[in-house]
């Protein structure tokens, strides 16, 4: 203990240390319900542990310090040995609900990989079993209910925040279930929006546009931005939730491909978390650069005057940021008239 210090100060110092390194358990108790659909198995009833352990195929007495547990943290509630959803898992976390969060999925699945940080940290790139780049079927399917529901909540602010003077044909590189091209295509009835994904995607892809109702503006086409050409003809070229999956140099290359895409006075329009210049700030794209550490092969974070450079090497030009709600930003850059 410093001179300076009292015994409270170094208490108090001690819990906020201990109040990170002990998080983990909130989370993993909290996923663990979700993977076995404790709240869902609730859902508007009051049960005992041995009726929601006999639906979820598990050991009755673990079930019984699960759901303790769950009602220690407050998301669940308990009377008279039976448990019952508190309104906040209710509304969020009981599945056939309009509020559902989907995207709770992914962030199970990233518990391994986030577990090999450690070692990724020491050899500079994903040491998981299975990188982005490589995984596929189940994974793809949790990952892009993630980026939809995640998009469905943010996707009126970003083509509110675009341009669409002169715009009528959109590509959406590594769309996913096509969220993003679906509000584009509805801001205007003269436009119409391609959707760019891996062959694991697309039919999810097909699926959201179908359900949207709008097979007759948006397709979506299988295709890798890393090997394939990415056509042309388009007015704008949307890359959302892409760049930090990539390399300096592969950006590099992406771009030019983009640029390539573009008619004259076409527009790119980059959706990421764009970091300061120290890197640590917004605290989420510093966060978000370790996520790619564990998950990716190059993947990171990269700055406003990274992207800039890029941007302008292959030959886009009136390059502009706008910030959004979420934490990420805009970067928008466009191609010279003819």
């Amino acid at each position: 203990m410093s001179e300076s210090n009292t015994p409270a100060d170094d208490a108090l110092s001690q819990q906020t240390i201990m109040d990170i390194v002990s998080a983990y358990q909130k989370s993993r108790i909290l996923l663990t319900a979700y993977e076995l659909d404790v709240f869902t198995l609730l859902g508007d009833d009051s049960k005992t542990p041995d009726e929601v352990a006999k639906k979820a195929g598990t050991d009755i007495r673990a079930m019984d310090r699960l759901m303790n547990a769950l009602c220690a943290i407050g998301l669940l509630e308990k009377k008279e040995g039976r448990f019952s959803n508190t309104p906040l898992t209710s509304r969020f976390l009981v599945k056939g609900k309009a509020t559902f969060m989907a995207n709770l999925m992914h962030s199970s699945n990233q518990w391994k990989s986030w577990s090999t940080l450690t070692e990724a940290v020491r050899c500079g790139t994903s040491v998981a079993k299975s990188r982005i780049e490589e995984r596929e079927g189940q994974w793809f399917g949790a990952f892009i209910s993630a980026m939809h529901w995640r998009g469905s909540q943010q996707a009126s602010e970003l083509v509110s925040n675009l341009d669409l003077t002169g715009v009528s044909q959109v590509l959406d590189v590594g769309g996913g279930s096509g969220v993003y091209a679906m509000a584009i295509a509805k801001a205007r009835e003269d436009i119409e929006a391609v959707v760019l994904d891996l062959p694991d995607v697309i039919p999810l892809t097909k699926y959201h546009i179908c359900r949207e109702g709008l097979t007759h503006k948006v397709r979506a086409i299988v295709g890798d931005y890393e090997k394939d050409d990415l056509g042309s003809g388009f007015d704008l070229v949307l890359l959302s939730a892409v760049v930090h999956i990539n390399s300096p140099a592969a950006n590099n290359t992406l771009f030019r491909k983009c640029f390539q895409a573009l008619n004259p006075n076409g527009q790119i329009v980059i959706s990421d978390f764009i970091m300061d210049e120290s890197r640590t700030h917004p605290a989420r794209g510093a966060l978000f650069a370790l996520n790619m550490l564990v998950a990716t092969a190059a993947g990171d974070t990269y700055t406003e005057g990274e992207m800039r450079s890029w941007l302008e090497e292959v030959g886009f030009c009136e390059i502009s940021r706008r910030d959004l709600s979420s934490g990420a930003s805009l970067i928008i850059g466009r191609k010279r008239p003819a």
